[in-house]
């Protein structure tokens, strides 16, 4: 079967999307036909692709993760802490990566993803010790190896611990550095337009770890070179606490004096705003990102994503970091966040679909990518197909239901723009056997000092 050649994804055991119930044809890296009950193809010369063991969803979006942190899953000297204790008992592991383990790290954290049905993933990269200062770049080259859609974000620090923040004085850099790296980043290796494999946001860490002048200073450079913005905001209520003594405010009203609560925007967690400060999201158009493991783990508490929808505002799921949640399977998370907002909300409010929907759709609106995350004529073509074959799908009335309720984890295929890169559940090309190996003699090095 060519990829250059129209494929025809026939009937598939089940498929999110109306009107779509004998599958879907692909060309030139774009859903071009929907086909209907009863109907074939329109599309003349359609290769096809057998699906009927196959549930089809659109490719699952993952907007907030930190792929540095696989080489410190599970790692003892940081269990059982909240966040700031768990930042400081990290910080100084984190100092000591290098431009390899930062490779097999991210190697890593990408294929995790890509076998568990994500086709796009953002990454927020903040931490640049010395001679580390290419990160970006190596985050660029691994994604192009396998083939992963990605917008990575140029993350900052610039107020260490000298400065009252929590970060090593090695690991943060001086505004003009990081404002003329994020402007290097954005020329060399942005691209514009619905067909885009590489984007570059900028991503301050966070309100305690840059100073105001480079939150301002990169909110004006997001603005002049258009593009994205990110950051933490309201995850915990030391947070909260952080802002009102050193700003004299609460951290949305901070975000907004710095220029940031627009619709470039988008968030991770937003676990503690009031409902006033809900409907401003909305009605500034800034995006949320939930990170459902990561938040139980660290004991943050629980976003509010049905008042945050009610209100206007996008919500999207992130794996966030591998030390926090500790894995980086999306559809793990797509199942985390059901259970979470399930028990939050009742059984009348959140739904599977839901769940689903926040890692499609409403992924899609937190990174400006209204072409991505479903499946409709005109959008990319990126898939995620998931077999019901292991024992804990046996008994499964409805196939869509059972990959949240049953817990799927594994895809068996994965498109993206039009080209497989999960077959079979595995990554062509890529020696996962050895990828593990090398990444856990890097992981036991770095932990080790």
């Amino acid at each position: 079967m060519s990829e250059t050649q129209p494929i025809w994804i026939k009937d598939p055991l089940a498929i999110l999307a109306d009107g779509a119930e004998r599958g879907v044809v692909v060309s030139e890296g774009h859903i071009v036909e929907l086909v209907g009950a009863g109907q074939g193809p329109m599309t003349p010369g359609t290769a096809v692709f057998d699906a009927t063991a196959h549930v089809v969803i659109p490719g699952l979006i993952n907007t907030h993760h930190h792929f540095y942190q696989t080489l410190t899953r599970a790692m003892p000297a940081a269990m059982d802490r909240e966040l700031f204790p768990w930042l400081k008992a990290l910080y100084p592991v984190w100092a000591r990566l290098t431009p390899e383990a930062l490779d097999l790290a991210v190697t890593v954290a990408m294929a995790e993803l890509m076998l568990s049905g994500c086709t796009t993933t953002t990454d927020h990269h903040y931490v640049f010790p010395s001679g580390l200062e290419d990160a970006i770049d190596i985050e660029v080259a691994a994604a192009q190896r396998l083939g992963l859609r990605v917008l990575l974000t140029r993350g900052s620090m610039n107020r260490s611990q000298r400065d009252g923040g929590l970060p090593p004085d090695s690991v943060v850099q001086d505004e003009d550095t990081i404002l003329a790296d994020s402007a290097r980043l954005v020329a060399k290796h942005h691209q514009r337009g619905p067909d885009a494999m590489v984007q570059i946001a900028l991503a301050p860490c966070s309100p305690f770890s840059v100073t105001t002048s480079l939150m301002r200073a990169t909110a004006d450079l997001a603005e002049k070179l258009d593009v994205r913005l990110h950051t933490h905001l309201a995850e915990t209520e030391d947070e909260n606490r952080f802002c009102e003594e050193i700003h004299g405010c609460r951290p949305l009203d901070y975000l907004e004096q710095c220029g940031w609560l627009n619709h470039r925007t988008w968030l991770a967690h937003g676990i503690f705003f009031n409902v006033d400060e809900m409907k401003r999201l909305g009605k500034a158009k800034t995006a949320i990102s939930h990170c459902a493991c990561s938040n139980q783990i660290l004991a943050s508490g629980c976003c509010p994503v049905c008042e945050m929808e009610a209100a206007g505002v996008a919500i999207g799921l992130g794996v966030d970091g591998s030390a926090s949640n500790d894995g980086s399977n999306l559809m793990q998370e797509v199942r985390a966040a059901f259970l979470l907002q399930r028990a939050r909300y009742g059984v009348g409010r959140v739904s599977h679909r839901d769940a689903l929907r926040w890692a499609t759709q409403g992924s899609a609106a937190c990174i400006g990518r209204p072409e991505l995350g479903e499946i409709a004529v005109g959008k990319a073509a990126d898939l995620a197909l998931f077999k019901l074959d292991e024992l804990r799908f046996s008994g499964a009335g409805d196939p869509l239901a059972a990959l949240v309720l049953c817990a799927a984890h594994r895809a068996d295929r994965v498109m993206i723009g039009g080209h497989w890169r999960v077959i079979d559940g595995s990554i062509p090309g890529l020696d996962v056997t050895e990828l593990i190996r090398n990444h856990s003699a890097a992981a036991r090095q770095l932990q080790a000092g």
